[in-house]
């Protein structure tokens, strides 16, 4: 997707050459019309697969998840990471995943409620490193009866393994931009 990779040119700073900060657009403010333009090729991109539910995990992945399940016309459904008075007694979905960018491990959590047998899920994240959080969703998809549909990613860094391995599991995985390097502080996609 040109926009996002024209973006990411515009903004990205780059840490290391493992790590991107993408905060003007993806993960501490929201770019509004890329937003919307992310959530219009997600959904061009499965719209054939019937999705009935868009999932992510809070809070990068839910703007752009927002996007796509506005465009798809159904609900969005997001794993929160902590418990809160309101979650105490709802029965939930766990999973303990580690998070690449923070440097430790969580638990993401989904209702029961809101994934059942008859969904097709399509799962919407902002970025893929290695992988994790995306297998962890994956782990409480299937634990849910539902049936995933497909990944579709904004940012993977395809020089690292989670994208790959996901792929090479039978799923099917769309990513808007990827980026092959970030070496010498260079942003080079693929």
């Amino acid at each position: 997707m040109e926009l996002l990779k024209q973006k990411i040119r515009e903004v990205g700073v780059v840490i290391s050459d493992d790590v991107i900060k993408l905060d003007a657009i993806l993960n501490h403010a929201v770019d509004p019309v890329l937003t919307t333009a992310m959530g219009k090729e997600f959904a061009r991109l499965f719209r054939e697969e019937r999705v009935t539910k868009v999932l992510t995990i809070e809070s990068s992945g839910i703007p752009i998840a927002f996007a796509t399940s506005q465009e798809l016309n159904v609900p969005m459904v997001f794993a929160r990471r902590k418990k809160s008075l309101n979650t105490d007694n709802t029965e939930m979905f766990s999973e303990r995943v580690p998070s690449f960018t923070k440097g430790l491990v969580t638990d993401i959590m989904v209702s029961k409620e809101w994934l059942n047998e008859q969904d097709r899920i399509l799962l919407i994240d902002d970025f893929i490193a290695n992988g994790d959080a995306a297998r962890g969703l994956i782990r409480i998809i299937r634990r849910s009866g539902a049936e995933l549909v497909g990944v579709g990613i904004a940012v993977e860094k395809s020089f690292q393994a989670g994208g790959r391995t996901i792929r090479e599991s039978g799923i099917r995985v769309e990513s808007l931009a990827k980026i092959a390097s970030l070496r010498q502080g260079q942003i080079e996609f693929e």
